[in-house]
């Protein structure tokens, strides 16, 4: 049952900005993505002039996703079991003296590299802390999900921005100097959320366990409901399928033959077509309207990479990258289902595990391309991508729609009520 800010009827995303707390969460949100972007770019080639080593100037970016999963899954706790405000300004903080300390010139390579994990280590803590205190700021109703759809567009417009300023930015500075603006955007951040937002109590109790027991036991609880397991997997699974193609954009563009630029392309097109879908979703369509559309979209949204099987010229492939980023538009919806599943005291540590799996599997989903691009072509492993992510899709949705509020027994809604009192 929606609360709070969400009890009104919904006018859009202009709705959400109209509350206070939402705008600093934006800003803070947009302000700490940007500096990481730069960062990230600027590390790596920092770390390439230390070196002289492509792989461990690649290993800097996969280090921005393998940590994901271990602050997910062992720190997630704390989303839950301390004051959300507190939570998000202390990871902010933290990551700011990571950020500072690389800046000092007798970090070694590998301490660069340490900090970096770290950084990473906590970013699914924040994110899941954050996306836990949208309910209490927004309620969970359409307010909330439109906020999430407005943070998610944000993350895909700066991943396009946040390079060409990184980018432009190391024309006129050095790296280290690049680096100095993360210090910066992360002290904003954290300024942001702590005079911007209002100091709520923890959701849950810290008791008598250990934090890495209360994690650990949450997740078991979050996963072992069938529901909330089935919702994850419709979030998680074609995210690790749809990567095919920017993990292997570079190698496709030297198969065709194509410029520098068509790389670029490439690279953005899916970002495009995501970003235009959700602002359609969330701004046209009503939310019942979001509500019907989730499953249909979900099992076809991979079947535009099948293109790929005929060896697509540029404008084709962009095309059916544009046409694949649109199929995320189901988000939106599936964004109501997963907050009205998972009960109130769970939801840090479910949105935590939520943000860690997704960039786990996004990581596995590159690698798992890449190897597959050692043995086959290109064009037919993104091709294989979308086929076999299609069918994928399509098992899944046929589970979220077992699980489905009135289609499980008796038996099993009692099972899931037991598993979520136990976590109180």
């Amino acid at each position: 049952m929606s609360h709070g800010p969400a009890s009104a009827p919904p006018a859009g995303y202009r709705a959400v900005f109209r509350v206070r707390e939402f705008r600093a969460v934006f800003a803070a949100h947009l302000l700490s993505l940007l500096g990481v972007v730069v960062s990230e770019l600027a590390l790596t080639v920092l770390v390439y002039d230390l070196t002289g080593s492509p792989l461990l100037s690649a290993l800097t970016f996969a280090l921005g996703l393998l940590p994901y999963v271990i602050g997910g899954t062992l720190f997630a706790g704390v989303a839950d079991r301390y004051p959300a405000r507190r939570v998000l300004v202390v990871c902010d903080l933290v990551c700011a003296a990571c950020v500072a300390v690389m800046l000092v010139p007798a970090t070694p390579v590998a301490g660069l590299l340490a900090l970096r994990c770290l950084v990473a280590a906590i970013a699914p803590v924040f994110t899941g802390t954050r996306t836990a205190a949208l309910t209490d700021i927004l309620g969970d109703g359409d307010l909330y999900v439109l906020g999430r759809s407005l943070l998610r567009i944000v993350s895909q417009s700066a991943m396009l921005i946040g390079f060409g300023a990184g980018g432009a930015l190391l024309t006129v500075l050095s790296p280290r100097g690049a680096i100095t603006v993360t210090v910066v955007t992360f002290l904003c951040s954290a300024a942001l959320l702590r005079f911007g937002t209002r100091d709520r109590p923890a959701r849950a109790g810290s008791g008598s366990a250990t934090l890495l027991k209360e994690s650990l036991s949450g997740a078991r609880l979050i996963l072992g409901d069938r529901r909330i397991r089935a919702l994850l997997l419709l979030l998680w699974l074609p995210a690790m399928f749809v990567v095919a193609p920017e993990a292997l954009a570079a190698p496709y563009v030297a198969e065709i033959g194509a410029g520098p630029a068509a790389l670029g392309l490439l690279l953005c097109a899916m970002a495009v077509g995501h970003v235009g879908a959700e602002l359609f979703v969330g701004s046209a369509l009503r939310p019942r309207t979001r509500s019907r559309i989730v499953l249909p979209v979900a099992a076809v949204g991979l079947l535009p990479l099948v293109v790929y099987v005929i060896r697509p010229g540029l404008p084709l492939a962009l095309a059916a990258l544009a046409l694949a980023g649109m199929g995320a538009a189901y988000v939106i919806g599936l964004d109501q289902w997963f907050v009205d599943a998972v009960p109130p005291e769970l939801r840090g540590r479910a949105m935590t595990l939520l943000t860690a799996g997704l960039m786990t599997i996004q990581g596995a989903g590159m690698a798992l391309a890449g190897l597959a691009a050692e043995f086959f072509p290109v064009h037919h492993v993104v091709a294989g991508s979308g086929i076999i992510g299609t069918v994928v899709a399509l098992l899944v949705v046929a589970e979220v729609r077992r699980t489905a509020p009135g289609q499980m027994s008796d038996t099993e809604r009692r099972d899931g009520a037991d598993r979520h009192m136990t976590s109180r």
